[in-house]
């Protein structure tokens, strides 16, 4: 048993009054500027530790150095190419992690900007794959206060000064400001996608003052959730007896992160907007031909809101205009000249040099009085340029323009639009924040694990036809760059057509009318990949074209939609943003049916395979060339892996089962019984049960497995029961009566092979860990039971099995206060087979915990998942908010930060509030309904024969870059 102190006790509560006085709370009550009841909170003067990363064990560096030879090599030569391998662990960032994330800003898919909870902007990832970690210390709000006619005066950053590179004597930059806030009456609370940073009488003990941080991330909007955009709403309070003038000032550097701010020839421009809107745009040129980017900082101008700008400063003593002359301006008259807008762009800054720039809104408040200031930060990127070459316009560009200029309105229309913004989130939140039945924690860290839609690497393109350069034919076809891929014909063929009017997939769509979706596939027959039959739904339906859309494994892990761990993730988007999902879903199914000949060598054994076999399920989406060259991954052959093609039934039927959606049924079905059949191969015995084949063939890719497998053999009879369920609503009948003779006689193998009166045993091999209680032994089970599917088992074995697991790989780690352990040997000891064995994983965690829900064991499970809160999100914790990794082990130390599994907490959300089709789906067992009599196969006969008719003269893609076979 593995014990510890380290967390003393449980906190059911964390109200604002115990950060914010209860008087500056009431004065703060009013439009939204009080944080919420339920958030995560901190002060400003929190110590952001740094975080430790995980190593591993002698005896894994001794079976592991091979493959870290081949990957050593396979890394450098990437690097001769100018590309960043997809895994790199010998890579070490010059900025170390540290607990300080707060919530990221703008919405999905345009590029992002984290924001630590003490206001620095930092892990920049505006160009796709790339995360430049370093806070960009110039990025700041700052306030200077007079009152008494100018006797009394304060002036602060409005964050902590205990950062590297600050107090310099004598400096002209950034140093020279005033850097006087302690934190100690400053706290931060979040609620993804908003934070609060509430200044309770600092730097002036007469001026309470709250920032109100807003960022269009909301549900069923598939427009405004991909604006590259953030407001900052200030909110004044006077509580003194005299007027005071307050400045706001809002300084922002021409950069992308790292040291981009230095490669020269950046240009920063004022303007004057529309309805008061005025600001600077800074033009940004990037490095090694990436497209060009313009940021836009800007206020809103009222009656008593006066806004000036400073287009251009220097933090070097050479500029024209140092940092310290500008703060020196702000300190003596709290604005700047009116004449700066009419000065037109700068002149381009020198290599070595930095433009920044500044955004000054002042106002008087009088005694007692209140006053409003807004902010806002848009970023315009429009075109996204993969290292391979291909080039896409982002989402955005749908509804704003090609042009980076476009960051002029993207900030007028935050500035405009988001108090409607606002109202959409609460609505959205406010059911779940107010169920009396949830635990607290639970509350915000369900909305917090969020974050990731945004940092994680987001990519999401208004249409698959890559962007030309200016002057080419928008519409030419892209040839093909390599002619071993091709495209083999399904034995039901694909149907283009209409969504079904039977669909529910509105009935998640709350907010109708929120925006015009359009699709994104070109029509090329020579066009490469999977990412253009959604052409064909364009002309049919262009509302249900949604674009591209990828998000990362990890920004650690480079690789888009890692297909094995978005079965974890994928709730979250099922729940929000539905037709995201079903594009991945659709996405998928189109790879399914591909099959790409290069050679790859995998990094495991150094042999070689082809990148991509028909029938498999492909690992992820790629890197350099998304959608093009998927596989990205090549530690092992994954056409090989057991668990993705089962992920990918279990996924599809889910999705189908939820939205209703028949023609999104009949398109997939082709990849659906392909997946199936494909896996036939890994029957070695006949008993109708896929064997794992002594390598780790799988999801846990460190962890090797023999014969039956717990993992594996529960997701194949759920796969098993998801098809022939899915087959018998599409009328194919022959498929699912094939389906269902599988899953009987393999379900008895399966329980017979590894059900040992408690729990089922890890594997069937006879190796010193083969017994071992896995965590997710039940992920077939998670998946059954969230579709409205027959339990594969009795109650009495899930049950035994999650009480087994509860009693053991949670409540034997820490007192049930980090996690679930990945495997646990029956005498108590954690299974240290392997580095992942002994790994806590927080999205698996999540997902044990969902079906903990599924089985009627609520306390449980939020028992387990309350370990993941505790030892990634408390104050007592190792500080992994808003950088939540894939795991951390006994002590704490972290894998892979910023990870897409820990989505799987909206697993849990999907348990306590099962949809209308699933709680409304027949309560009989659908096995039963299909009927294996001779008679049966007559009336087959004529239900396949229907299938055929809705999806004729469908025969192949015809209209994709593969090749087809056919």
């Amino acid at each position: 048993m593995v014990t510890g102190n380290i967390f003393h006790c449980r906190k059911d509560s964390w109200p604002p009054e115990e950060y914010v006085s209860r008087a500056s709370l009431h004065l703060l009550d009013s439009d939204s500027a009080a944080p919420p009841e339920q958030a995560w909170r901190r002060r400003l003067n929190s110590h952001a530790t740094l975080l430790k990363e995980f190593s591993i064990t002698f005896k894994e560096a001794i079976k592991m150095i091979r493959l870290g030879i081949r990957m050593w090599s396979y890394i450098r030569e990437e690097a001769s190419h100018g590309r960043t391998a997809p895994i790199n662990p010998f890579n070490r960032e010059s900025c170390k992690p540290s607990a300080s994330q707060g919530v990221p800003l703008g919405g999905m898919g345009s590029g992002s900007i984290s924001r630590g909870f003490r206001g620095e902007f930092k892990h920049w990832q505006i160009i796709p794959g790339t995360c430049e970690t370093s806070p960009m210390m110039a990025n700041q709000f700052s306030i200077f206060i007079s009152r008494d006619g100018g006797n009394r005066k304060y002036a602060s950053v409005l964050a902590p000064g205990h950062h590297e590179g600050l107090g310099k004597s004598g400096d002209q930059g950034i140093s020279s400001w005033g850097w006087n806030l302690s934190g100690q009456h400053s706290t931060y609370h979040a609620l993804f996608p908003r934070a609060w940073t509430v200044y309770d009488g600092e730097p002036d003990p007469d001026l309470k003052v709250s920032c109100r941080q807003i960022s269009p991330f909301i549900p069923h909007n598939y427009r405004d959730s991909s604006l590259p955009t953030a407001v900052f709403v200030y909110t004044l309070v006077n509580t003194g007896k005299e007027r005071a003038k307050v400045s706001l000032l809002f300084t922002w550097a021409n950069s992308v992160g790292g040291v981009s701010h230095l490669s020269g020839d950046h240009v920063n421009e004022p303007f004057i907007g529309e309805d008061g809107v005025s600001g600077v745009l800074l033009h940004h040129k990037t490095a090694r031909d990436n497209p060009p980017v313009t940021f836009a900082i800007a206020a809103c101008e009222t009656q008593n809101v006066n806004v000036t700008v400073l287009p251009c400063f220097g933090l070097s003593e050479g500029s024209c205009i140092t940092a310290k002359d500008m703060w020196g301006k702000m300190v003596q008259d709290g604005q700047f000249d009116r004449a700066n807008f009419d000065t037109g762009p700068s002149m381009p800054s020198s290599p070595g040099d930095t433009h920044c720039a500044a955004v000054s809104a002042s106002a008087w408040v009088e005694p007692h009085g209140k006053c409003t200031v807004a902010f806002a930060l848009a970023w315009s990127s429009p075109k996204i340029r993969f290292l391979k070459g291909k080039s896409y316009h982002r989402r955005y560009t749908k509804f704003y323009g090609t042009s980076e200029r476009a960051a002029l309105d993207l900030v007028h229309d935050a500035l405009t639009n988001y108090k409607r913004w606002e109202e959409e989130i609460e609505k959205w939140q406010s059911p779940i924040l107010g169920d009396e039945r949830l635990p607290e924690w639970y509350k915000f860290t369900l909305f917090n694990e969020l974050y990731f839609l945004v940092s994680g690497g987001t990519v999401w393109i208004d249409s698959s036809i890559p962007a030309l350069d200016a002057g080419c034919n928008q519409h030419q076809p892209i040839a093909v760059e390599n002619r071993n891929i091709r495209i083999t014909e399904a034995k039901i063929h694909r149907k283009q057509s209409t969504r079904s009017k039977h669909s529910t997939i509105d009935a998640f769509d709350s907010s109708a009318g929120s925006s015009s979706d359009s699709n994104d596939e070109s029509s090329g027959k020579d066009e490469s990949a999977i990412v253009q039959s959604r052409q064909s739904k364009q002309s049919a339906d262009p509302s249900e074209d949604v674009g591209g859309f990828l998000y990362l494994e990890g920004v650690e892990y480079i690789m888009w939609c890692t297909y094995d761990v978005h079965f974890y993730a994928s709730y979250a988007l099922l729940m929000l943003f539905p037709k995201i999902e079903l594009s991945i879903q659709r996405d998928f199914a189109k790879a399914v049916l591909c099959e790409d000949e290069r050679k790859v060598k995998f990094l495991a054994e150094g042999n070689y395979g082809i990148r991509k076999a028909r029938g498999a399920v492909p690992h992820d989406l790629g890197t350099h060339d998304p959608w093009h060259e998927m596989n990205a991954y090549n530690i092992h052959d994954t056409s090989q892996w057991k668990d993705l093609n089962p992920k990918f039934v279990l996924q599809v039927y889910r999705d189908f089962a939820v939205t209703g959606d028949l023609s999104f049924g009949v398109d997939v079905w082709p990849s659906v019984r392909a997946a199936m059949e494909y896996m036939d191969q890994f029957d070695r015995d006949n008993d109708h049960l896929i064997e794992n084949d002594g390598f780790p063939d799988q999801t846990y890719d460190a962890w090797t497995v023999h014969g039956v497998s717990a993992y594996c053999g529960c997701l194949w009879l759920a796969a098993l029961q998801a098809a022939a369920a899915m087959a018998l609503q599409l009328g194919d009948q022959e498929f699912a009566e094939r389906c269902k003779d599988k899953f009987v006689k393999a379900r008895s193998v399966f329980e017979a092979k590894l059900w040992n009166g408690s729990y089922f045993n890890y594997d069937s091999g006879s190796s010193s860990n083969s017994k071992s209680i896995q965590a997710d032994q039940l992920a077939g089970q998670w998946y059954t039971a969230s579709s409205a599917l027959p339990n594969l088992f009795s109650d009495s074995k899930i049950k035994s099995a999650l009480q087994k697991i509860y009693d053991f790989n949670v409540m034997k780690v820490q007192g049930g206060r980090m996690g679930a352990v990945n495997g646990m040997h029956p005498n108590g000891k954690v299974d240290e087979t392997c580095m992942q064995s002994r790994e806590i994983w927080t999205g698996v965690t999540y997902a044990v915990a969902a079906t903990m829900i599924l089985a009627g064991m609520e306390e449980e499970a939020f028992t387990t998942a309350e370990g993941i809160f505790i030892g990634g999100w408390s104050e007592e914790g190792y500080g992994y908010s808003f950088q939540t990794p894939e795991g951390w082990t006994m002590d704490g130390h972290f894998r892979s930060l910023t990870y897409m599994r820990p989505l799987a907490i909206w697993g849990m959300q999907w348990a306590l509030s099962l949809p209308k089709a699933i709680l409304e789906a027949p309560k009989i067992n659908i096995m039963d309904s299909i009927n294996t009599s001779p008679q049966s196969h007559s009336r087959s006969s004529h239900q396949e024969t229907s299938i055929r008719k809705i999806t004729t003269k469908a025969k192949c893609f015809g209209n994709s870059m593969f090749r087809c076979a056919c």
